[in-house]
């Protein structure tokens, strides 16, 4: 069972840190975070827990992809749209 489990923890690892080159205070800080959130985990051999805590990396994944959409969305909004009405 573990080792089902083992590669979907090493694509959520390899996901994680695709996703964290853009974020706002550096892949540098992201990336060793996020090593540090893997690294603490490690021990851990109950399949229920490991699920849990692939959930909760799915979960990071989709407020990183909000956040870069919303970053994108508003670089477009000054771009695009004058801030005369003000």
């Amino acid at each position: 069972m573990a080792n089902s489990l083992r590669g979907e923890v090493l694509n959520l690892y390899k996901n994680l840190l695709y996703l964290g080159r853009e974020y706002p205070k550096g892949a540098d800080y992201f990336r060793s975070r996020l090593k540090a959130a893997f690294l603490k985990n490690k021990d851990v051999k109950d399949p229920e827990k490991i699920k849990q805590l692939i959930a909760r990396g799915e979960f990071v994944i989709k407020e990183l992809e909000a956040l870069y959409f919303l970053r994108k969305y508003r670089a477009l909004k000054q771009r695009y749209y004058s801030d005369d009405n003000k």
